[in-house]
């Protein structure tokens, strides 16, 4: 039996097939991965259909970014999940419409029958302490009303989590550990024996660390100033904060880190160093959460990707107990393996995030009971 996971971010696009057993890992048979949104994701579908030649396919899982607190496990979709789906697009307008747009593709495929699943990124952190769940807003406006942190990346830092415990099989489930995600998006998580603490990201994907394209954290006495006494309607500042800011917004010239780090622009180096202090400070944070960290790790794009962004984020962190191999750190770009210096107290590892194979773990058993 196979099942098909459909990943639609907010600029790409990944397929992946996997066939699934009930006495083993899903495994990986194809995947496909489109940087751009030229082509429509219908098309896009038919073309990985076709290439991978699926003739045992049981189901499809999308990865959601946004559910709320309704679903912590895999879920079937049907039109109230579409509508809860739909419900939290104002909170992350970047994902859940493409999510939408995906299911769409599948059911014009395969028809209304045929069975489709979603993965949310907000599951992992759906039981949060209250201390790191609540902002502190009086009720009914706070917790009450909705506006908690729900907190997104979920399905990449249960990954990383994954990958760590993999390789400490002496301590199956046990571990403090901070995952650094960094791409387009980014966010933190500080973890303790599989279960997060806190997060960086919070009410929208918006919080936390600097972005490709969105700002992170921001002194919110900012947005009324701008309201106020600029004239900025609530969708302007949407715009603003969501695809205007981060990376591209301090240098005025792209999110994309690649280009920032082949720069000689001062505002390029500027933009990269307010983006590595972020994630410093939020290590610092979350050591304090833990008390303590047993393992660092590294993914996604940037974070398995560029051995300079690893080394300036950590630069200065030994009075922590931090400390980079930079051979190790240098060498390693799109693989698993251990950076830190052979007497860091806390290692660093970089571990490549597997959505895809976490989405298909999560909705395998969902898939196969159907059938049963």
């Amino acid at each position: 039996m196979q099942i098909m996971t459909v990943n639609v971010g907010s600029s790409s696009l990944r397929l992946d097939l996997f066939d699934i057993a009930s006495d083993r890992d899903p495994i990986r048979v194809a995947q496909a991965h489109f940087d751009d949104h030229e082509s429509s994701i219908e098309s896009r579908l038919h073309e990985f259909l076709a290439s991978a030649g699926m003739t045992r396919t049981i189901g499809v899982t999308h990865r959601v970014v946004h559910g709320g607190h309704s679903y912590a496990a895999a879920t079937f979709i049907d039109p109230s999940v579409i509508e809860t789906i739909q419900t939290f697009i104002p909170m992350a307008p970047l994902h859940n419409p493409r999510a939408l747009e995906g299911i769409a593709a599948i059911l014009k495929i395969y028809g209304e029958t045929f069975p489709q699943a979603a993965v949310f990124d907000t599951g992992f952190f759906r039981d949060l302490p209250d201390e790191a769940l609540r902002y502190a807003l009086p009720d009914p406006i706070g917790s009450c009303g909705g506006l908690r942190r729900f907190g997104f990346h979920g399905i990449a830092h249960e990954s990383m989590w994954h990958s760590w415990t993999n390789h400490h099989p002496e301590t199956p489930g046990l571990g403090r550990l901070i995952t650094i995600q960094l791409g387009s998006g980014c966010s933190m998580t500080a973890i303790r024996d599989g279960k997060p603490q806190d997060t960086s990201m919070g009410f929208t994907p918006l919080e936390g660390l600097v972005m490709a394209t969105r700002s992170g954290d921001l002194d919110p006495g900012i947005m009324t100033y701008l309201m106020r006494h600029h004239g900025f309607s609530a969708e302007a500042l949407d715009e603003l904060l969501s695809r205007e800011s981060g990376l591209l917004g301090v240098s005025g010239e792209s999110g994309d880190m690649r280009i920032l780090l082949n720069s000689t622009s001062p505002k390029a180096a500027s933009a990269i160093d307010i983006y590595c202090h972020r994630v410093r400070k939020y290590i610092g944070a979350y050591l304090a959460v833990l008390g303590g960290a047993d393992a660092i790790v590294f993914g996604g794009g940037v974070g398995e990707n560029s051995p300079e962004i690893r080394a300036r984020v950590c630069r200065g962190l030994e009075g922590l107990g931090i400390a980079l191999d930079a051979d190790a750190n240098h060498s390693l770009q799109g693989r698993a393996g251990l950076i830190s210096a052979a007497d860091s107290l806390i290692k660093v590892w970089v571990l490549p995030v597997d959505e895809a194979l976490a989405m298909a773990r999560h909705s395998a058993s969902l898939f196969t009971e159907r059938l049963e």
